[in-house]
């Protein structure tokens, strides 16, 4: 049974120009709406080629109509896609024939969010979708697609299933004390709360893995003028992305490039050279780098290497933010015949290399991943998000201290927890959620999905 009563439309494919673009109908009179625009009774699942009208009869274009009935479509109710020539002018054409007919425009993520209403998706597989689209490598690719086939979430349903094991056989001895269940002496108990502490350790590990996987790293390049930032910058995206020169102050604006390491997204952002100036375009540059130092997972802060470990870190700790992981890039080691290295020193990561020969910069990426908490084998790896992560430690903590209120005797407690413990599992996959929640996470989709 459907959860919605009207009848949305919206542009499947991007917008601009191309080869074919879709437009999509979904809701109770979709089937009607496409009907009336295609010319022609529709057969479910069945191709037909048709002259698309708009509300008054005037041809828009020809192109190819598919139906979808309910219950047996993405979004769980009728479903019509129109396939036609892909520009702005036709889309927009059509989409304002379905307004004109009744439709309403969809809202982001309205179609996946209805296919969640309507039972043919769960929270995590929906989240999984936008995941998918918005992958940065094939690595992340393949996890958001095994979550959207639903490994993350058959993970999830199997410790919550354990968890109301746990839960049936610690209420039996609060509801059967004559009984004189010894449930510390429960082997099978015993068995059961091991088993779920073992499976949460191991779902934290993959999340955090998979959220790696989606969102990278987000890394910023500060430091001082000429230190050869934009020359790190091309290295690590493998082309000349970044102007370089000896002028100091080239880079005005951040530049941003999103690559991939060894399948971990990456997303650099060159910045202005740190400096006392001036030049009021120089100053607003740096202004900007600031901001994005704000926002960055790391800093990476390039200096000279004639310049030393010690000189770098105190000029990082002077102008970088409060609490912000940085890693010291110490460049233009070829000038003076050093090695490339990598060490730590008083908290901190120092690696010496040139960007202009490359060298080290192996060393620089794998410090990268293990920064992030990346692995390189991800076989089994699905997407996951912060909200999921953290509804996984909530539920964890919860066992945890169910556990030691069953170790202490206190058998109403321990159920309390671990009930506790299923409410955080079960807003990963929806079955618990707020409308809230629903709202946040499809208001990052994008419009026609």
């Amino acid at each position: 049974m459907t959860h919605t009563d009207d009848t949305i439309v919206a542009l499947a494919t991007p917008p601009g120009e191309g080869g074919i673009a879709v437009v999509r109908l979904s809701g109770p009179s979709a089937f009607a709406l496409g009907q009336r625009i295609a010319g022609r009774k529709l057969k479910p699942r069945h191709a037909s080629l048709c002259d698309l009208r708009d509300a008054l009869g005037e041809l828009i274009d020809r192109g190819i109509v598919l139906f979808f009935p309910a219950p047996r479509s993405f979004t769980g109710e009728d479903v019509v896609e129109l396939q036609v020539h892909g520009g702005p002018v036709v889309c927009d054409w059509l989409v304002d024939t379905a307004l004109a007919l009744g439709a309403r425009a969809a809202a982001p993520g309205e179609f996946t969010q209805r296919a969640f209403l309507n039972d043919k998706l769960d929270l995590a597989q929906a989240e999984a979708v936008a995941d998918l689209i918005a992958s940065g490598s094939r690595d992340a690719a393949r996890a958001a697609l095994r979550s959207l086939e639903g490994v993350f979430s058959d993970a999830v349903h199997d410790l919550l299933q354990a968890l109301t094991a746990l839960r049936v056989h610690i209420e039996a001895g609060i509801d059967f004390p004559d009984d004189e269940l010894d449930l510390h002496e429960d082997q099978e108990l015993a068995g059961r709360l091991a088993w779920v502490e073992r499976h949460f350790r191991e779902l934290g590990r993959a999340a955090r893995q998979g959220k790696v996987l989606r969102d990278g790293l987000a890394v910023v390049i500060a430091g001082p003028p000429n230190a050869g930032k934009s020359s790190l910058l091309n290295q690590l995206a493998g082309e000349d992305a970044a102007i370089v020169t000896d002028i100091p102050g080239t880079t005005r604006d951040p530049l941003r490039e999103h690559i991939a390491i060894d399948g971990m997204p990456l997303s650099v952002v060159d910045t202005a050279g740190l400096r006392e100036s001036g030049d009021v375009i120089e100053a607003e540059g740096m202004r900007r780098a600031h901001r994005e130092l704000r926002g960055a997972d790391r800093a990476l802060w390039v200096a000279e290497a004639a310049a030393g470990a010690d000189h770098a870190r105190r000029a990082a700790r002077q102008t970088l933010p409060a609490g912000l992981p940085v890693t010291l890039v110490l460049n233009k080691i070829d000038l003076l015949n050093a090695p490339p290295s990598m060490q730590a020193r008083d908290g901190d990561t120092v690696v010496w290399l040139s960007a202009l020969t490359g060298a080290g910069l192996d060393l620089l990426r794998e410090h990268l991943k293990s920064a992030a908490g990346f692995q390189a084998e991800v076989g089994g790896a699905f997407s996951a998000r912060r909200r999921h992560l953290d509804a996984l430690a909530q539920a964890e903590a919860a066992f945890q201290r169910g556990r030691r209120q069953f170790d202490g005797g206190a058998l109403e407690l321990a159920a309390e927890e671990l009930r506790d413990a299923q409410t955080a599992l079960a807003e990963i996959t929806g079955e618990f959620t707020s409308e809230d929640l629903l709202g946040e996470i499809f208001a990052n989709f994008c419009i026609g999905k």
